[in-house]
């Protein structure tokens, strides 16, 4: 039976149960039960996993990074997916020690493992932004178009709330020739220009920008981004049109 098949009591029980077993096995050196939930079908035990590892890190910082180090070199990507959101989770309020998980995230052969690195850049760079920037930017000139893709990707969500934060970012890939990393940039422009103060700002960077085709094609998605997404945005579609077309030629 899956986890959200169960009643809510026994899910709140198992998952705090399998927080004990993991503090225990950390405590112990051990990690076979840890590891064989790492490794399970269903996302939210992975993701009791990865949350319990986060919290247990506040108290044993040395062990728990050892275990994501552990769980990292292993051969199935369920586990080492599991061990980057854990990175992520401790990320959030420290990033050095979890650097290197990051690194490594990036460069692994399975796409859920470096997707888990996308959303791990999510939640960091929302919660501790500083550090996280610093470190995505050094990779948006990354010669593998997918690292640059992902970044891009990555930093969305700090610019959801601070666009400010990640344009100066966004701005190194504007002349990126690369299809894929170019929907990418034009997509994350267009998520982070919806919410209130936010259209202003992102015009404002826009028009320094050289690459006028792709300032086209991310204007257009701001537009279309208002209307998908009316119930969120701070502007209607016209009003963002309007506002687009007086800053525009």
């Amino acid at each position: 039976m899956a986890y959200y098949d169960l009643p809510k009591a026994e899910r709140t029980a198992m998952a705090q149960r399998m927080e004990e077993e993991i503090a225990g096995e950390v405590a112990a050196g051990r990690a076979a039960l840890l590891l064989r939930y790492a490794a399970d079908e269903d996302t939210y035990v992975r993701k009791n996993v990865y949350l319990a590892l986060g919290r247990l890190y506040a108290r044993e910082p040395a062990k728990v990074l050892k275990t994501i180090a552990e769980m990292f070199v292993s051969a199935e990507p369920k586990v080492r997916q599991t061990a980057v959101n854990a990175a992520g989770e401790i990320g959030r309020k420290d990033f050095g020690p979890v650097r290197d998980v990051m690194d490594a995230g990036l460069k692994d052969a399975h796409h859920i493992v470096r997707n888990a690195v996308i959303g791990s850049v999510k939640k960091m760079g929302e919660k501790n932004p500083v550090p996280v920037l610093a470190w995505a930017q050094t990779y948006l000139t990354h010669p593998d178009k997918e690292i640059r893709r992902e970044i891009c990707h990555g930093i969305e969500l700090r610019g959801r709330t601070h666009p400010q934060d990640v344009l100066p970012l966004l701005q190194a890939l504007e002349m990126d020739t690369t299809a894929r990393v170019r929907n990418t940039l034009v997509h994350v422009i267009g998520q982070i220009a919806y919410k209130k103060g936010c259209l202003e700002t992102v015009t404002a960077h826009l028009k320094g920008w050289k690459n006028k085709q792709l300032v086209k094609e991310a204007l257009d998605e701001i537009v279309s981004v208002h209307e998908r997404y009316a119930q969120f945005a701070a502007k209607t579609q016209a009003e963002a049109l309007e506002y687009i077309t007086k800053h525009f030629d």
